[in-house]
């Protein structure tokens, strides 16, 4: 018995020590070979039913079907997308509570002095799930046809155009300002809550001019009820080749469109991170995704999380130096 015992004790003595020594990126690898381990929770910082909620239950779905867990939407609204954001930098750094991120979350840090959160240090970014381009339209009561007459028209009557923009302080906002700084042209920002109240201030010809999403513009201009003067990203669109860019027509430098990705909280291990963004990449490859989502002229990505972290990083800085050069602020 006590040759027993004492057999015992040195495989003890020799075990523990090992497990206990065992290296950090082998539990961080263990931990992720065994994600998820529970239902997944993607926090929404917007309402229901706009386009970004859309894709989201898109993957949720195919996520849900690859993951072998539940993945649950979960909407945190308010106070221009920081409720929700705030709320995920605060959750366990485990990978089971994500955040479905925006063009706001770049523009948060230039236009809220007092966030409980660092958008930079806070998160992990997981991927760049996809980029949906706009579309700048005019009114038809507007005497202009294409994007060189719009700009001719705003230096000949500067302040002039009345520019219907979603959101004031937020990234359509900067967006439209961009493009006008770029253009060296003045207009007047008319704001609105989102393109549903905007569209008949410009089918009736109270606004001159907006920038909308492509695919409601797409149907509006075949329809004869807004001319489509350029699109927002310096490739012309699959859906709609015929549309020139207006980098192409004379604003070389502006390339922007909106976008949607995924994140979690900074601490969560990089194994855990590259398995969701492996997984969501093939969300926004699947048949599933790309047909319901492309026709809309949107463009899937699925970016690895370096990719989609530098993307934030420069987006962050240019908004935080117009926000600055134009005096930008947040409406109350």
């Amino acid at each position: 018995m006590k040759k027993t015992n004492s057999f015992f004790r040195i495989v003890l003595r020799c075990i523990v020590p090992a497990a206990i020594a065992l290296p950090p990126c082998a539990l961080a690898q263990n931990a992720a070979d065994s994600f998820p381990s529970k239902p997944v929770t993607i926090v929404l910082a917007v309402a229901s039913g706009g386009p970004t909620d859309v894709e989201a239950r898109l993957y949720q779905k195919k996520m849900t079907e690859l993951m072998g867990q539940p993945f649950l939407l979960d909407y945190k609204v308010g106070a221009g997308g920081t409720i929700g954001t705030a709320y995920v930098a605060r959750a366990p750094a485990d990978g089971h509570t994500l955040v479905v991120i925006a063009g706001n979350f770049t523009v948060m840090p230039a236009v809220y002095k007092n966030l409980s959160f660092d958008t930079l240090k806070d998160f992990a970014p997981i991927s760049l799930m996809s980029e949906k381009p706009q579309t700048l339209i005019s009114s038809m009561a507007f005497p202009i046809k294409t994007f060189p007459e719009y700009v001719a028209y705003a230096k000949a009557n500067p302040g002039k155009i009345n520019l219907g923009m979603t959101g004031q302080g937020g990234v359509n906002h900067l967006m439209d300002v961009w493009l006008h700084t770029l253009a060296n042209i003045r207009v007047t920002y008319v704001a609105y809550k989102g393109e549903g109240p905007l569209m008949p201030d410009i089918l009736s010809g109270r606004l001159d001019a907006a920038a909308i999403s492509m695919g409601t513009a797409y149907r509006m201009a075949k329809a004869g009820k807004v001319r489509a003067l350029g699109t927002s990203v310096s490739v012309r669109s699959r859906v709609w080749p015929d549309l020139p860019s207006i980098a192409e027509q004379g604003v070389p430098q502006f390339n922007y469109t909106s976008w949607v990705g995924i994140g979690a909280p900074s601490a969560t291990p990089v194994a855990i991170i590259n398995k969701l963004s492996e997984n969501f990449a093939k969300s926004a490859k699947s048949a599933e995704v790309v047909n319901a989502l492309e026709p809309e002229g949107w463009v899937m990505v699925g970016s690895t999380p370096a990719q989609f972290r530098q993307m934030i990083v420069t987006e962050t800085e240019r908004w935080k130096k117009l926000v600055q050069d134009n005096g930008i602020t947040v409406a109350d």
